[in-house]
């Protein structure tokens, strides 16, 4: 299972990929893939490095695996393929983003524009087992994701971190908040939004922190039709 990522990211990924950990995780990936139905399909696993360089990213949305139900995962965190339902914390996010910004819901869930944006929607775990979540946790990809992590921490130029619920809030620790933004709430699934995701303002003030660190402001309003927004 190769790394087909030909941008920047290509020698961190491949850095990455050099540990122990991960050539075990390689070796379990060909088994789930050949023997059960694994999310994303093997063609989308790196979309979210590949539309998002790394010299590019401004903001880091971490998510904690992919969606495990049919047609929805395509490697983006908290995105869906078009013309399928938006889950119910994307519908969250799109509802603090209206209250926050003043820009209306889409119908879809497809985030490819975030993601061109400079907005990297990275999951801790990158592929999950059919109707399983969680099922390919502690596989090794969290190793993989956190030297991720820590070369996005490591780049000069500075960056957002948008960390949400508790799994993400523990990457605190590897952010040198003396260079980047960090910025925390409870996570946007409807366990738990109501607790104060709601009224946190994260799109609003990730854009004041770009500004303030010399980027600019990322345009959070999608397209009202997906297919408005491929291949740009």
């Amino acid at each position: 299972m190769s790394i087909p990522v030909t941008n920047d990211w290509q020698p961190i990924l491949k850095k990455a990929a050099e540990q122990s950990s991960y050539q075990q995780l390689r070796e379990f990936l060909k088994e789930e893939y050949a023997t059960q139905t694994v999310y994303p399909q093997m063609a989308d696993l790196w979309t979210a490095f590949e539309w998002t360089p790394y010299k590019e990213v401004k903001v880091v949305i971490l998510g904690q695996d992919p969606y495990h139900g049919e047609n929805q995962a395509h490697g983006l965190a908290f995105s869906v393929q078009p013309g399928v339902k938006v889950p119910p914390s994307l519908r969250n996010m799109y509802k603090e983003l209206e209250s926050d910004l003043g820009i209306p819901p889409v119908e879809h869930g497809y985030l490819e524009k975030w993601a061109k944006e400079g907005v990297l929607l990275l999951n801790a775990v990158l592929t999950v087992r059919k109707a399983e979540a969680y099922s390919h946790r502690k596989k090794g990809w969290e190793v993989f994701t956190d030297e991720i992590i820590q070369a996005l921490n490591k780049r000069e130029k500075p960056m957002v971190f948008l960390l949400w619920g508790n799994a993400a809030k523990k990457n605190r620790d590897r952010i040198d908040e003396s260079k980047h933004v960090v910025l925390t709430s409870v996570h946007p699934s409807p366990l738990s939004a109501n607790r104060g995701f709601f009224g946190s303002r994260p799109f609003s003030r990730t854009n004041e922190a770009l500004i303030e660190l010399g980027h600019e402001p990322v345009d959070w309003e999608l397209p009202v039709n997906p297919s408005d927004y491929y291949d740009k």
